[in-house]
């Protein structure tokens, strides 16, 4: 247990900097950076899916392309969903929207519950009902007072609850489907990545290749981390503990230079106080399986 603990806090960490790293690669831009790092990161994810014996999943997955071939369809737009998130990602911190995304990932959970709810008809305790309550006030404040959401929070929490369900409404919800959609990627990193005059843009930024290799590292550790986690933990703690990714988020953004509007605060703590509840419960829920264990 210690160990996943460990490896799901490590890669929370990683993801973290990894928001951080990317203003250390201006002037390159959002797309720029998306674009070298699934091109550096693919390697990692292939490894990834051989290291943990999912080459037979992918295989399958080929199959049941074959067999059905709209499915092509399925993965190509949660391919796109994907790269969508990817580059917001790396995008927002050098374009003023770092606390937008990062408050798109503290909303997302909540939403996801939602969906879970609505379209899979999964029960939802008292105590998340709860936390959906009082996230659904911050968001109805901020549409009264700011107009709704930023367009980057509702990409994040929408787009990605999208992008989740239909993957396990298709049954996809692998590592090796995940190469996959990184696979149908690659052609649109790669003209991205071509586009780049890198001999110019080392006149501005000296360390321009180094850091590009950094960025495929990190990101492939950060993955592969988080693969070991998930591998290692019951998914309960895995989802508790994911939720040191976006509190990092927030900080950074805060690090970086960007600030937060008093308009936004009353979101932000009802955000808050929605996660605080859903740790709550989730701790509750290890105790008594521990105490049945016993």
């Amino acid at each position: 247990m210690l160990k996943g603990i460990c490896f799901s806090l490590s890669a929370s960490i990683l993801f973290g900097y990894l928001y951080y790293f990317s203003t250390l690669l201006l002037p390159l831009g959002g797309e720029d950076i998306f674009g070298f790092r699934i091109i550096f990161t693919l390697p990692f994810v292939i490894v990834a899916v051989l290291l943990f014996k999912q080459k037979r999943a992918f295989v399958e997955h080929l199959l049941r392309i074959k067999q059905t071939p709209y499915l092509f369809l399925v993965f190509l737009f949660n391919s796109a969903m994907l790269g969508v998130q990817m580059w917001l990602f790396l995008w927002a911190p050098n374009n003023g929207s770092a606390i937008s995304v990062s408050l798109g990932y503290l909303l997302l959970p909540l939403v996801m519950v939602l969906v879970g709810r609505l379209i899979f008809k999964e029960h939802i305790s008292q105590i998340k009902t709860l936390a959906v309550i009082i996230a659904a006030l911050g968001v109805l404040f901020n549409i009264v007072v700011k107009g709704g959401l930023s367009w980057e929070s509702l990409v994040v929490s929408l787009g990605y609850s999208a992008y989740f369900a239909i993957r396990k409404k298709f049954k996809i919800a692998d590592l090796a489907s995940f190469c996959l959609e990184m696979i149908l990627l690659l052609p649109v990193c790669i003209y991205f990545a071509w586009q780049v005059d890198l001999t110019a843009i080392q006149q501005v930024n000296e360390q321009i290749f180094i850091l590009l290799i950094l960025l495929g590292l990190i990101s492939g550790v950060a993955l592969n981390t988080y693969i070991l986690a998930s591998n290692t933990l019951p998914i309960n703690v895995l989802g508790l503990l994911g939720y040191a990714e976006p509190i990092m988020m927030v900080f950074v953004s805060l690090m970086i230079g960007e600030t937060m509007d008093s308009g936004t605060y009353p979101l932000f703590i009802c955000l808050l106080l929605s996660m605080v509840l859903i740790l709550i419960e989730g701790i509750m829920r290890l105790k008594k399986h521990k105490s049945a264990l016993l």
